[in-house]
């Protein structure tokens, strides 16, 4: 048991790693459990073995603990998140080493029983001799689980396979010990229905060794499923870096990375992994962010940026200030995103678990209804005894726990390595039913900084002229559409220096360049220095406007001689991912605080028709927007990035956060999109679908399954060796289709 459980007991919240648990039946056991305590609201997981516990002050970590221990299982504070370790090898995997044993001591066995020429003068006692230690040593796990759950008053999916295998071993016993089955010459068919035998000596030694085997089978491969389920979370956890170059009195130190602290300063080389989130205060580089966002196109970052921990320097030396640690840094509240996401259940596996938790019980009075009824209508023991251990070994309801835990571990961990993440199956039934899309216009469908656009000039006067003498002047400014003309200038060379600077309140900048007297801004500041604007010029300016765009007027040595075009400019890949979104069938509304004229510019760009743009919207009024569209009927998905969002975000049936944005957007979305890249919205959505589809499919085939199974297996139609194959393999089917989720591509 852990110590560490004060820490927790002040929250209302805590997660146990539950050992002992074999099927659904067993977490449904527990689940019901803690939930009968005051205040305790439970969810346990069979897939990733854990349980989440919401509780109240009148209840402890160690009371739930303890309840769970009652029950007949482990529970403990988990530790916390560690890199992936390697896969254990196999002298290390306990349950592999008793399903080879088996499977070599039952071969013989089968194959003696089943082939009626390989029967030689005394077979069935070597026999015998093999499926002893398949039965007690390779079902010793079954036979410990069903007798705990029977000391709790319990069965499991663990007490039909042990009540299956020992009755067909007691029973082989009985015939080889007190009936004709131990006659030496004594010859025994196969057949893949009940047939009619004599009871005394009907020997069912093939059946138990055989059920034994093909059921741990089934497990191996279940845990090994699982694993791979899980391997897209393990790498995310293990994508940070193990030690960091901190500066130190101007000198390099290299520590555990677990050791920075927030404000700490760090050397990151070429090739180098960043150790945590931060700021780069010296020097510039390209960052591979494709481990994080799945982008494949470097970013370029310089002084003032901030970058995200387990990103790779792809090009010169940085040195970054940690403004993000352990637990908060952006790789790390991803992985918990995920990890909470997993330990969820749909609507749908909630009914699974409930049918799961009576499902056993009423397969062993199936199984003992059988057995009546096959006594007085058969006249023979042997027929009525298989039929019913067939219906025993059959029913086993694992694949209904496995359904959705699998299926939503795999799609949660494909959508991680693409940058989007899942809070939880919840999220995935509403995507299911959303038919519009809201995109917030700022920061979502346009960059969100203002981005010269066009240069237009007059006769005699090149772009590259006009942009470099203007970028010049603007330098000196702090306004946004400045800042946006200086970055667009030095872009394209060096700025020249520029003296006698004076900005003009509300009209513009003007200063000396080159020799030349350059002014910058509104038309009338030009114009009042020179005469009016030429046509060209004027042409221009006049569609930029109508198109929603700010005109800044250019001019030196008193003339007007350019008009840039700025704006926050539409992300290029906006218009793609508006096509993608109504691929999907929804609605998109482009929704924004700007005036009209500005957002029906963007939407015609990206493709939004104009009676869904709803403009001129103040942040506390997004709520009611949404609100609005909701009442008429429509199921609505919002994306957004900003604080203004967040209430907007939490209000939709489906919110997008923009993982770019602000942690308060972030928290109140139902999925995070960590790009900035608006078609990851399309690829969300996408992946969710085919996330509850698959989950879907799985509780079908697993109902499906047992629905079929019983009576054919009561009808005596199905040996119960056959039967155990079928049972096995059925979890496998599952958790491999779960599996095909891995292969999941953005659009």
């Amino acid at each position: 048991m852990s110590t560490s459980a004060p820490d927790v007991r002040a929250r209302d919240r805590v997660e146990l790693a539950i050992g002992g648990m074999t099927c659904a039946s067993c977490a449904a056991r527990i689940e019901k459990k803690l939930n009968r305590l005051d205040g305790v609201e439970a969810t346990v997981n069979f897939a990733t073995e854990k349980a989440r516990v919401d509780f109240g002050p009148g209840t402890t970590v160690e009371d739930l603990i303890a309840t769970v221990e009652r029950t007949g299982y482990s529970a403990e504070l988990p530790p916390p998140p560690a890199p992936a370790a390697p896969e254990r090898s196999a002298r290390a995997d306990p349950l592999r080493d008793r399903l080879l044993i088996s499977a070599v001591l039952s071969v013989p066995v089968v194959l003696l029983s089943m082939v009626p020429a390989l029967q030689f003068t005394g077979w069935q006692w070597p026999a015998f001799a093999l499926t002893v230690p398949v039965v007690g040593y390779g079902g010793l796990p079954f036979h410990r689980a069903a007798w705990t759950n029977l000391r709790h008053g319990a069965a499991t999916m663990d007490t039909l396979v042990s009540l299956g295998t020992l009755a067909a071993f007691g029973w082989s016993c009985w015939a080889l010990f007190g009936g004709h089955a131990g006659r030496l010459g004594t010859h025994h068919d196969f057949t893949l229905s009940v047939g009619a035998t004599d009871a005394s000596a009907a020997l069912y030694l093939e059946t138990a060794a055989a059920v034994t085997v093909l059921i741990l089978l089934g497990r191996h491969l279940e845990a090994r499923s699982k694993r791979r389920a899980g391997a897209a979370l393990r790498a995310l956890l293990d994508l940070g870096a193990k030690d960091v170059a901190v500066l130190q009195g101007g000198r390099e130190v290299r520590l555990p990375v677990d050791r920075l602290a927030v404000g700490t300063r760090f050397v990151v080389r070429p090739g180098e992994k960043i150790a945590t989130d931060g700021t780069v205060v010296e020097g510039s580089s390209a960052v591979d962010v494709s481990m994080l966002t799945g982008e494949s196109v470097p970013v370029e970052v310089a002084v003032g940026d901030e970058v995200t921990g387990a990103t790779v320097n792809a090009g010169g030396r940085l040195v970054v200030e940690a403004t993000r640690v352990g637990a908060d840094t952006r790789l790390a509240r991803m992985a918990r995103l995920v990890e909470e996401a997993q330990n969820g259940k749909a609507a749908a596996q909630r009914l699974a678990d409930r049918i799961s938790a009576v499902f056993v019980p009423v397969v062993i009075l199936i199984a003992l209804a059988t057995l009546v009824v096959w006594l007085p209508a058969t006249d023979n023991p042997a027929e009525a005894f298989t039929a019913a251990v067939a219906v025993l070994i059959i029913a086993c309801p694992c694949a209904l726990g496995l359904a959705t835990p699998t299926a939503l571990m795999v799609g949660t961990g494909r959508g991680a390595q693409l940058g989007i993440l899942i809070k939880g199956p919840e999220v995935l039934e509403t995507t299911r039913t959303v038919d519009t899309v809201v995109l917030d216009k700022t920061g979502t469908v346009t960059t969100g900084r203002m981005t010269l656009l066009a240069v237009h000039t007059t006769a005699g006067t090149t772009e590259a002229e006009a942009l470099r003498l203007a970028g010049a002047v603007e330098h000196a400014s702090e306004h946004p559409i400045a800042r946006a003309i200086a970055e667009a200038a030095a872009a394209a060379g060096e700025l020249p220096a520029v003296t006698e600077f004076r900005g003009i309140p509300g009209r513009g900048v003007q200063g000396v360049v080159a020799g030349h007297t350059v002014v910058a801004g509104r038309e009338t500041l030009p114009v009042d220095r020179a005469r009016h604007l030429p046509p060209p010029l004027a042409r221009a300016k006049a569609a930029a406007e109508a198109a929603g765009r700010t005109a800044v007027v250019v001019g030196w040595d008193g003339e007007a001689r350019a008009v840039l075009e700025v704006a926050d400019a539409v992300k290029p890949t906006s218009a793609e991912a508006v096509r993608r979104l109504r691929e999907l069938g929804l609605t998109p509304v482009l929704l924004t605080g700007d005036n009209k004229l500005v957002a029906e510019a963007v939407a015609a760009e990206v493709g939004i028709d104009p009676e869904h743009v709803i403009a001129e919207v103040m942040p506390q009024d997004k709520v009611a927007t949404i609100r609005r569209l909701q009442a008429e009927g429509r199921a609505v998905a919002m994306v957004g990035d900003g604080v203004n969002d967040a209430a907007a975000l939490a209000q939709a049936d489906l919110g997008l956060a923009m993982g770019t944005g602000t942690d308060a957007a972030i928290e109140a979305g139902d999925l995070t999109l960590v790009r900035g890249d608006l078609r990851s919205a399309a690829d969300a959505i996408r992946l969710s679908r085919r996330t509850l589809g698959t989950i879907k499919g799985n509780l079908f085939w697993a109902f499906g399954y047992n629905v079929a199974a019983i009576p054919l297996a009561a009808a005596g139609l199905l040996n119960p060796m056959i039967a155990g194959a079928a049972m096995a393999f059925s979890s496998v089917f599952v958790v491999t289709n779960s599996l095909r989720l891995r292969r999941f591509q953005p659009a």
